[in-house]
């Protein structure tokens, strides 16, 4: 993977946010619609992480998310936000903060 200039990463808008609510996505396996509570908006991510966590794990978890990416359809659903992960062969672990910061504190 090439480097990326520091004035392109400026302008991804990385955000804390907790999972209010998990849906899993009918006909897929491995999808869920996680919705993202930022504080003073609520976002939707459709998230590939069903095998690597429950519904229920997750609700109330802190999560980074990407808030600013275009909209992507996936599934017939509108994914809002990018969960940020670790991701090797085995195992996915949602990145999240060390401290109880304020939903929608942004990540620099």
């Amino acid at each position: 993977m090439g480097q990326v200039e520091f004035d392109v990463f400026q302008k991804l808008d990385l955000r804390v946010g907790r999972i209010k609510e998990v849906y899993p996505i009918e006909g897929s396996r491995k999808l869920l619609k996680v919705m993202i509570d930022l504080g003073d908006s609520q976002k939707q991510a459709i998230a590939g992480i069903s095998k690597y966590y429950s519904a229920q794990d997750l609700v109330g978890k802190r999560v980074i998310v990407v808030t600013n990416l275009a909209p992507k359809p996936i599934m017939g659903y509108i994914s809002e936000v990018m969960l940020l992960a670790a991701f090797n062969e085995v195992d996915l672990s949602l990145l999240t903060t060390d401290k109880d910061m304020p939903l929608g504190t942004k990540i620099s």
